[in-house]
């Protein structure tokens, strides 16, 4: 997969999964290239794209911000998110000799106590 196309699936896993928010500034073009050690061409590409898509707009002069939350990426887009997350543990099973039902109930135990935790936390 090209390294834009990483890179834009990594930023709206972020905002996704709320690490990155409505609002939230982000990196220059210049700061997330050096930090990639990207050309920063490559991420001009990717933030043209994101602001294309709504996920990210920038503001002339001020830089560039998120400007949409998890609720605002289609729900096509969200499941892309995951499958790609699910592809690397995938990967990681099959070279761990790890058989899909075993995955499957991992994936399930997990969804089940991240999901228990965070009815915990939303109810004090």
């Amino acid at each position: 997969m090209p390294i834009y196309r990483q890179i834009i699936d990594q930023i709206k896993y972020q905002v996704v999964t709320g690490v990155l928010k409505k609002g939230d500034k982000v990196p220059s073009v210049r700061e997330l290239a050096a930090k990639l050690a990207v050309n920063q061409n490559t991420i001009l590409k990717v933030y043209n794209e994101l602001c294309r898509q709504n996920v990210l707009k920038i503001e002339r002069g001020d830089g560039t911000y998120v400007s949409s939350n998890k609720q605002t990426i289609p729900g096509a887009e969200r499941k892309k998110v995951v499958a790609n997350v699910l592809r690397e543990a995938a990967v990681q099973a099959i070279h761990l000799e790890v058989s899909v039902e075993q995955a499957k109930e991992l994936l399930e135990k997990e969804y089940r106590a991240i999901k228990s935790v965070k009815k915990k936390s939303e109810h004090p």
